[in-house]
């Protein structure tokens, strides 16, 4: 790179309204990328030396979005362009005419054929491109890059034809001390930017681009990096929480909106009435959270404290009077929250589940009703088929969705499951089926806890077999990236069920039983198995994920056993196999042996003749795998995959032995068709647990 090269800061900054708070780290995020891609795409290779110790800085408040490049080349140097054409051999015919390709590769270039030259044999143009100032390119790639800002809906203001997430209200570009005349979004942009609406609502003049935060924050009470701003809050929240005794509970995503609400954020805490305490904790929080904001404190043992702490975007000079205010505010919150609980506490589940029928689960699966209905009938069969109560399993899933029916869920949707578990707990209704309506859910994301009742186990497999098997049976599996009914969860969530509660289930038997609980599924015919290969193909991430290799994945869903437990222990087995010394050559044996089973057209023997064994080689390997056969039977029984390949390495010489003197494919017919009846045994051992052949 040229030393020659100068460099300044870069200051792009845009003043809105306020910003959507829960949109807003996204929204630098992407700005700072498409920026960046921008100036990438226009100049190439020469990007490197724009960008070459160049530091990128975004920053995000309620009412600005900004971008700081520090130390950037404030012009693009000066380059030769060249372009290769046809080859200098055609270039011309025998007259000295240029040829067609000639002159359209000359017109591609914007040139004559007389500016063309021979460079190694190839017809070439070459052009020196001057030095180009940044400054000039600049403004036509931020705005390409706002218009490309995640948005799911722009607005207009005034008389204006302009779009933007908000009404944007000044725009500020500087090239180190001088401003980027340009106009975007019909700003015209120039050195001013804003300070706090209340604390200094005041234009403020920057010399230069390196001075946006220091005047920003001395001057205008703004603190515009929305990292730094995000975790003072995080340190201010568990100082006021410390205050009371207590412990701030901080919710990430709550973190981000207050971070993306307060320029200037003070933490402050505030009290309500113990007599709140009496609703469910989790009511308060979600009132707290979803309509006010606030963080919530508990004690030492996880209990809700009758305190809230609120980020304001002011100072106050008399902080009890925010305080109070905000108080004033919390009572009527949690006064309702109150009193839904305690007029919801009036009606039993039991006695909403009626109302079910009113509310459409999917216009081609029926009502929640309907839903309830099947859902009751496969948690009862998945109930029998692990030795659990029939009647505690039938009975939480008929009162599954009933909460939705409350006046709580209906305001706080989160609540949703839990609400059932204090509702069905006042109904005096058995303890583990109370506890089924929230564990239904589980697990909600990934890495969640999953249900531990019996009841609460039944439910949650069975209501995600039901949603699973009616959409695929209306042929609404997901496509792609959409998948609005969440199937791919849903399918997770079985899985993980089932293999980390160590449930002996078969998923085709309870698509069947799902399948049939349905009055019509048009796409009826062969359900169960696509409904089994789209969930066994969720366990290829799974593994992914645990860092086991896709060959130990693949050569057991090669069998594809529909018992997901089995399954994960035949994969955890074939993973456990391949860390053998005997692993490789074992592999690839059965794939030889595997190739040469394929090739016959006549069936081939399940038993094996001692009489017809000549070689002393293949007496060995009969006998081995006999003794196999019969010291592997228990070990097959009890699942235990991994203490079988364990046994099967040890055939490794014996089997190497095999392929070294003995001719399979012998001219005798009988001896022929004797070792291939061998070699099917010796394969049978091993899909036993899964299809080794596939790690070769």
């Amino acid at each position: 790179m040229s030393d020659s090269i100068n460099r300044q800061d870069f200051l792009f900054e845009l003043g809105t309204e306020e910003l959507p708070p829960k949109a807003l780290k996204t929204l630098s995020a992407a700005l700072e990328k498409e920026v960046i891609a921008g100036i990438k795409e226009l100049f190439g290779k020469q990007a490197a030396e724009i960008f070459e110790g160049t530091t990128v800085n975004s920053y995000a408040a309620p009412r600005r979005l900004a971008l700081f490049l520090s130390n950037l080349a404030d012009e693009v140097p000066s380059s030769t362009f060249m372009m290769q054409g046809p080859p200098a051999r055609i270039a011309y015919d025998e007259l000295g005419n240029p040829s067609k390709a000639l002159e359209g590769f000359a017109r591609k270039c914007g040139t004559t054929v007389d500016k063309l030259v021979d460079i190694d044999g190839k017809m070439s143009f070459s052009r020196e491109l001057p030095a180009k100032a940044l400054a000039n390119e600049l403004p036509a790639i931020i705005e390409t890059a706002l218009g490309k800002l995640p948005i799911p809906k722009r607005m207009r203001w005034g008389a204006s034809r302009t779009e933007f997430v908000r009404p944007v209200k000044w725009l500020v570009m500087l090239m180190g001390d001088q401003v980027v005349e340009c106009e975007i979004l019909g700003l015209k942009a120039d050195r001013n930017t804003r300070g706090h609406r209340f604390h200094h609502n005041q234009e403020i003049v920057l010399s230069q681009a390196n001075e946006y935060l220091e005047n920003l924050e001395s001057v205008g009470w703004v603190m515009a990096d929305f990292e730094e701003r995000r975790e003072k809050i995080r340190a201010q929240v568990e100082a006021e929480g410390r205050l009371v005794n207590g412990i701030a509970q901080i919710d990430e995503d709550l973190l981000d909106e207050v971070t993306g609400l307060n320029e200037w954020p003070v933490a402050l805490t505030g009290r309500f009435e113990d007599r709140f305490l009496e609703v469910p904790a989790q009511a308060l929080i979600s009132s707290m959270k979803e309509h006010q904001k606030y963080f919530h404190v508990t004690d030492s043992d996880g209990k809700l404290m009758p305190f809230f702490i609120t980020i304001s975007n002011i100072e106050s000079t008399d902080p009890a009077q925010v305080i109070a205010g905000n108080e004033k505010v919390i009572r009527p919150r949690l006064s309702d929250a109150a009193f839904f609980f305690e007029t919801d506490k009036k009606r039993t589940l039991e006695s909403r589940v009626e109302d079910l029928k009113t509310i459409v689960f999917q216009k081609d699966l029926g009502t929640l009703h309907d839903k309830a209905s099947r859902v009751a009938t496969l948690a009862k069969h998945i109930a029998a088929a692990l030795g659990q109560d029939q009647a505690k399993a039938e009975r939480a899933a008929l009162l599954a969705k009933t909460d939705l029916m409350t006046d709580m869920v209906y305001e706080f949707t989160d609540l949703q499951g839990l609400m059932g578990y204090h509702y069905a707990l006042n109904d005096g209704e058995d303890e583990a089926v109370a506890l089924a309506q929230n564990e239904q859910y589980m697990p909600r994301f990934a890495g969640d806890e999953l249900p531990q009742s019996e009841p609460g186990i039944a439910v949650a497999l069975a209501d995600r077999l039901d949603t699973l098997t009616g959409l695929f049976g209306i042929n609404q599996p997901p496509t792609g990236s959409k998948d609005p009914f969440a199937l791919r969860r849903a399918s997770l969530g079985v899985l993980r069920i089932i293999v980390e509660r160590q449930l002996n289930l078969d998923l085709e038997d309870l698509i069947k039983v799902a399948a049939d609980c349905h009055s019509n599924l048009p796409a009826r015919e062969g359900l169960e198995s696509k409904i089994v290969d789209f969930m066994l193909e969720r366990f290829r991430a799974w593994y992914d994920d645990e860092g086991i290799a896709i060959e130990a994945y693949l050569a057991v869903h090669a069998l594809r056993p529909t018992r997901p437990l089995e399954f994960d222990q035949r994969v955890k087995a074939v993973s456990h196999f391949r860390t053998l010394n005997e692993a490789e050559a074992l592999a690839a044996a059965n794939k030889r042996v595997s190739n040469i089973l394929s090739k016959q057209d006549t069936k081939i023997a399940d038993n094996v003749s001692e009489a017809l064994l000549i070689e002393d080689a293949e007496k060995a390997l009969a006998k081995a795998v006999a003794n196999k056969s019969a010291e592997l039977a228990p070990l097959f029984a009890a699942g235990n995959f991994k203490e079988v390949l364990e046994a099967l390495a040890e055939l490794r010489p014996t089997v190497d032995k095999f392929f070294d003197e003995v001719m399979v494919m012998a001219d005798d017919e009988a001896v022929r068709n004797n070792r291939l009846a061998l070699l099917n045994q010796l394969r049978n051992l091993f899909l036993g647990v899964a299809d080794i052949s596939a790690l070769s």
